[in-house]
């Protein structure tokens, strides 16, 4: 029978933007913007408070994702708790392409191993970054939420990976939130079955070429980020959105989807002019740093 730890236990968990342009379904991004969370074991029964985004919308029963996402750590640890106290207070905004789901998920695994005795032994970091990939089915926003900074994500057999790569110090980042969500099952829905080839082959050039923006030549960023696959094909679903994307790149300032939408990041850098005089009326705007550290427990 499993040993409790006596007492709550916090987590707190950075915001995430995934696929950047061209890295679709593989780059993320952690970024400064964090929930935080408290659990802990109680004698019997469920209470959930919720604070901030969300809380007028999310279920505070079992189906909630943070609670959902507990209960597997804790049965792929051999542990039943009794009972269940959790308290969130949720910063980063939900349905809006910036890694809400995946940040709940992997502060739902974290708060479980950390109430389990031991929970380090019984599951590693490594088993509990499969974990958490295989609740969200996919890396690209849970890696960097996991582990911090720029990751390169995927899947290789029956394993997920995840490769940190650097970040330029230069580099930061503003998005535009916009007030309405979109479900990411729409924005997937709206992609084509099959690609050109030689779309396919400017989008990977282009994500190599990210890969080495982001690491310390960020004057490329702009060419870099430059999509074939995904963003315009998803317009219908957000078009506000793909508007001010294409006005700030016209500018030339390096802009993105974020995850599946809607919001909007533009990567920028010190000397860089303040971009939030560009968000739409009724948007919110944030800017960013690059969080080089991804999720985090009992501070």
């Amino acid at each position: 029978m499993a040993t409790y730890i006596s007492g709550p236990v916090r987590v707190t968990v950075p915001a995430t933007s995934a696929n950047l342009g061209p890295g679709f379904d593989a780059f993320g991004l952690a970024l400064s913007m964090r929930d935080t969370l408290v659990a802990e074991v109680a004698d019997g029964g469920l209470r959930i408070e919720v604070r901030g985004a969300g809380a007028d919308d999310v279920p505070r029963d079992e189906s909630h994702l943070v609670v959902r996402s507990m209960r597997a750590a804790f049965a792929a640890m051999g542990a039943e708790p009794p009972g269940l106290a959790l308290r969130c207070n949720n910063v980063i905004p939900h349905g809006r392409g910036l890694g809400s789901s995946s940040a709940a998920i992997v502060a739902g695994v974290s708060l479980a191993r950390a109430l389990v005795a031991g929970g380090q032994l019984l599951l590693d970091d490594e088993a509990l970054f499969q974990l958490a990939a295989d609740i969200e089915g996919h890396p690209d926003n849970v890696a960097p939420a996991f582990y911090g900074g720029f990751v390169i994500s995927g899947r290789e057999g029956d394993e997920w990976y995840a490769v940190s790569a650097g970040v330029d110090p230069r580099v930061s980042a503003v998005v535009f939130v916009p007030p309405t969500p979109v479900e990411t099952k729409v924005a997937r829905g709206l992609l084509p079955d099959l690609v050109a080839h030689a779309d396919a082959a400017a989008n990977s050039g282009r994500a190599a070429l990210l890969v080495a923006a982001l690491a310390g030549r960020p004057e490329h960023l702009l060419v870099a980020t430059r999509d074939y696959l995904h963003q315009e094909q998803r317009e219908p679903a957000m078009p506000e959105s793909l508007a001010l994307m294409h006005a700030l790149r016209a500018d030339g300032v390096a802009a993105v989807i974020s995850g599946a939408g809607p919001t909007v990041l533009a990567f920028t850098g010190r000397s860089a002019p303040d971009l939030t005089t560009r968000a739409p009326q009724g948007w919110a705007c944030h800017a960013l740093d690059i969080e080089p550290t991804g999720v985090v427990v009992g501070e």
